[in-house]
């Protein structure tokens, strides 16, 4: 597993970070966690921790924060999703949780409640966080976030194999991504998956999903945006994906979801 901030290779998978809010020192720090966890079969895929708002502990926000999670673990599963806020002004706690697609309730449930333990674990008095896994993603502030693209928490994902002929790749893999943009904005769950043939024996995979808090239109423009990400960070890699706060986009020469 390789993890990379700035092009510098440290082991397949490759991760590039993009948060403003990050000192050098934190990210070796995550660099690490995140080496030991893959290491270890943990599939946390990253986080981040807010660095400018920190809460006093046992305080009102932290009180706020702690009825938010409890509210999350119940109203995610039913739909895949959920988010609320508890509070008022500065102590007012807002957030979210969001599952896969294709991910059971059960799943659903059980990686909320494992990434509001770990994140909380993580970042233990700030006021703002984001972890992600490979089934779902929650994130919470003390400012409100609710129906806004999320620009700055961000990082990429993709194989180190190259494709044979990645002009021809690179075109199939904006082509059935932008397929599926096209199905997602339009649907309930603002998600969608797919597959399209490469050659005679191969098949190319994809994935894109928006956080429902955004609007239709919002959810392809972030789509949109991460698809058009995707020549910066993964020319010609078999694997891909641009990962956010408020949508993803991901494909594989592999199955990774399910039917």
């Amino acid at each position: 597993m390789n993890i990379h901030k700035n092009h510098n290779s440290i082991s397949s998978v490759k991760v590039i970070i993009m948060s403003s809010s990050l000192s050098t020192s934190s990210l070796f720090l995550l660099s690490c966690i995140l080496l030991v966890q893959m290491a270890m079969g943990v599939n946390p895929l990253f986080h981040f921790c807010s660095s400018s708002n920190n809460f006093t502990s046992n305080g009102p926000y932290e009180a706020n924060l702690n009825k938010l999670m409890g509210d999350l673990y119940f109203k995610t599963p039913p739909t895949g999703f959920g988010l609320g806020s508890i509070g008022q002004y500065q102590t007012r706690a807002s957030g979210l949780a969001l599952c896969r697609g294709d991910v059971s309730s059960t799943d659903c449930k059980s990686c909320v409640v494992e990434a509001s333990v770990k994140i909380r674990r993580r970042c233990p008095s700030n006021k703002a966080a984001i972890i992600w896994y490979d089934n779902c993603l929650l994130k919470y502030s003390d400012m409100d976030f609710f129906g806004k693209i999320d620009e700055q928490n961000k990082f990429y994902m993709y194989n180190l194999r190259n494709v044979s002929n990645p002009e021809y790749f690179n075109t199939q893999v904006k082509k059935l991504l932008s397929k599926l943009s096209e199905k997602a904005y339009v649907s309930p769950k603002l998600y969608a998956t797919g597959d399209s043939v490469l050659g005679e024996s191969k098949k190319l995979y994809g994935l894109v999903q928006c956080t429902r808090d955004l609007s239709s239109v919002d959810c392809k423009k972030c789509v949109d945006g991460a698809i058009s990400e995707l020549p910066s960070c993964c020319d010609g890699k078999e694997g891909g994906r641009v990962v956010g706060g408020s949508c993803n986009v991901r494909y594989e020469i592999y199955p990774f979801v399910s039917a």
